[in-house]
């Protein structure tokens, strides 16, 4: 027997997911191209590659935030025609289009400081300038970072949380830049473009994670076995349920969907099974990120069911 039907709106807390994202995410933009411009022109002016390549990292935040905005504005329509269980997934798809723009990035971070380190009498002495642009840059990511992933899990958003992240990887990546910005001054040329090579490296790394973990979504991964231990455990206390079998989970962005065989008393009226299964669902609802429970009722012999509550 089916669970009623899917729900035709959208989850209770999809508007202040909606407005938070469209918050920080602005933040975001605003702090990205101050920073982008500060690094990018005085690298430039003080002959920091490292200071360069942080800013594309912080350019490459830009764009990434136009992403997070266009796919916050898709993921909260409810389903249509075309989209039955909505389009939650806009969010896995957007955190993939971040994996994979933060992978190309580190690979032409990684490109640009090997041409450098196997040309070393060309690496010049950098300025004094772009080590206090490092530091502020590094105080600035590290802010905003905190103030996203806080507004991130408050919301229970994927989307962005990978995006608080990217944050934080500029802010990892500027405290090696000031590092190798400082080694340079003291007289170490080779360590501003070693700098650079690490700040590729740490950027390439943490866009493979994002790419990987979104396309393993759409792949239809299912929820973590806590979750799925919570979920079966939920359906078997509900009155009525004898078992809980063939209990299968798919992520749907942020949600859940659950596919699961609830064993009832065989005698039962086509009525009384579809309370049941009306329960079970709702009390999975109330405690879990899910979108929706499809249940099969399979019948057991009277003696095998649990008493009745009414």
């Amino acid at each position: 027997m089916a669970a009623p039907d899917l729900i035709d709106s959208e989850e209770e807390d999809s508007p202040e997911r909606h407005r938070v994202a469209q918050r920080t995410t602005w933040v975001s933009v605003v702090v990205n191209l101050i920073l982008t411009t500060l690094q990018v022109g005085v690298g430039f002016f003080a002959h920091s590659q490292a200071l360069v390549a942080d800013g594309i990292h912080s350019l490459s935040d830009l764009v990434a935030d136009f992403v997070v905005l266009l796919a916050s504005r898709h993921s909260r329509k409810g389903p249509d025609a075309d989209h039955h269980y909505g389009h939650h997934r806009y969010e896995t798809a957007a955190s993939m289009v971040l994996g994979l723009l933060l992978l190309s990035v580190g690979v032409g971070m990684l490109w640009s400081a090997v041409g450098k380190l196997s040309t070393p009498e060309s690496i010049p002495a950098v300025k004094p300038i772009a080590l206090y642009v490092a530091l502020f840059t590094l105080l600035s990511k590290e802010l905003l970072f905190r103030y996203m992933l806080k507004a991130a899990e408050r919301v229970r958003s994927s989307m962005l949380v990978a995006n608080a992240w990217h944050a934080r990887s500029d802010a990892a990546s500027s405290l090696v830049v000031a590092l190798g910005i400082v080694g340079n001054l003291m007289g170490y040329p080779l360590l501003d473009p070693v700098a650079a090579l690490i700040v590729g490296f740490m950027v390439g790394k943490m866009g493979w994670e994002f790419a990987w973990n979104a396309l393993s979504d759409l792949m239809d991964r299912s929820a973590t076995q806590e979750q799925i231990d919570q979920i079966h455990s939920l359906l078997r206390a509900t009155p009525g349920i004898a078992g809980v079998h063939d209990l299968r989970t798919r992520k749907m962005g942020d949600m859940i969907m659950v596919d699961a065989h609830l064993e009832v008393d065989g005698t039962l009226t086509v009525r009384e099974g579809h309370d049941i299964a009306l329960a079970a669902r709702e009390r999975v609802m109330a405690a879990l990120p899910v979108l929706n429970v499809m249940t099969h009722l399979d019948p057991v012999p009277h003696d095998a069911a649990p008493h009745q509550v009414d």
